[in-house]
């Protein structure tokens, strides 16, 4: 019998303001590097020249969408119904007020401090106005209702990869699809020793942070990207970080966000049917299982 060893590639580069690795045979991994810069291309809300920028632009009530547009609005839309609201992609214009204009991947700021408290839904649910139509090939939302897709863009674009090449690993700044059986380290945000190490087997992680995509405002307060909806304010809710598991790469991201805006007791519920990991403020280690 004849044993073929395919050859492995693995690959690092920049897109979706992150740090994007794929490993597997070459051909999936040169796919899959396509797919992401033309996502980031198309969908980035930081490049004037995106569809996204021109759909958030248009004045009109129903505007013309591509396909892939069509699918990553409504990937952001899905995060939004299986929260409950708590990842809403209509906080575009709060999260430019809070400071988030360009990407923060790598900034340094101090964390969160004061009150803690979980995060609350926008109760005007903006996003239920949404309407995608593949038929017809549109988009329709309010006039001047702009969207961002950065999070479950992530997780969408990792599950599309995974689905249409299957490289054995694609990993979207933390938004981790894996095919097969792979040891992943959970990163601790105060320390340089992991948070945990986990088998992941045929399904996802990610981890949702409020240390990552940091910044010090003028005022010289710590902002950061994971906004409370009701409030429109970077949220505090006692959680560096939570950590989900999931099938999918946008439900695993979704369920993090949800567990980070949760607070403890949330995190612990959200987490319950699959376990994850929590890093709370001081730096202690939750693992849940």
């Amino acid at each position: 019998m004849t044993v073929v060893v395919l050859p492995t590639a693995d690959a690092t580069f920049r897109a979706l303001g992150t740090d994007v690795r794929l490993i597997g045979d070459p051909a999936a991994v040169a796919g899959g590097r396509r797919l992401i810069l033309g996502y980031h291309a198309r969908l980035s809300r930081f490049l004037e020249t995106s569809e996204l920028c021109a759909l958030n632009a248009d004045p009109r009530p129903v505007v013309p969408a591509s396909p892939l547009l069509r699918s990553a609005v409504r990937a952001g839309l899905w995060a939004a119904e299986r929260s409950g609201g708590l990842v809403d992609p209509c906080l575009l214009a709060a999260l430019e007020a809070a400071g988030y204009v360009r990407s923060y991947e790598h900034s340094a700021a101090p964390l969160p401090d004061g009150p803690a408290r979980p995060a609350e839904p926008d109760p005007e649910c903006r996003w239920r106005a949404i309407r995608v139509d593949d038929e017809a090939g549109t988009i329709a939302r309010p006039p001047g209702l702009r969207l961002d897709l950065g999070g479950s863009g992530k997780g969408h674009v990792a599950d599309l990869v995974s689905e249409r090449f299957a490289p054995l690993v694609v990993d979207c700044g933390g938004d981790v699809r894996i095919r097969g059986s792979r040891e992943v380290e959970i990163a601790h945000p105060l320390r340089e020793e992991p948070a945990a190490r986990v088998l992941v087997h045929d399904g996802a992680v990610a981890t949702s942070s409020v240390v990552a995509r940091a910044w010090t405002t003028a005022a010289g307060h710590a902002a950061h990207h994971l906004l409370d909806p009701r409030t429109g304010r970077p949220a505090w809710t006692g959680l560096l970080t939570a950590t989900a598991f999931a099938p999918t790469t946008l439900e695993a991201e979704t369920l993090a966000k949800v567990a980070l805006l949760s607070g403890p007791d949330g995190a612990r519920r959200a987490l319950a049917p699959r376990g994850g990991v929590l890093v709370h403020a001081g730096g202690d280690v939750e693992v849940l299982s």
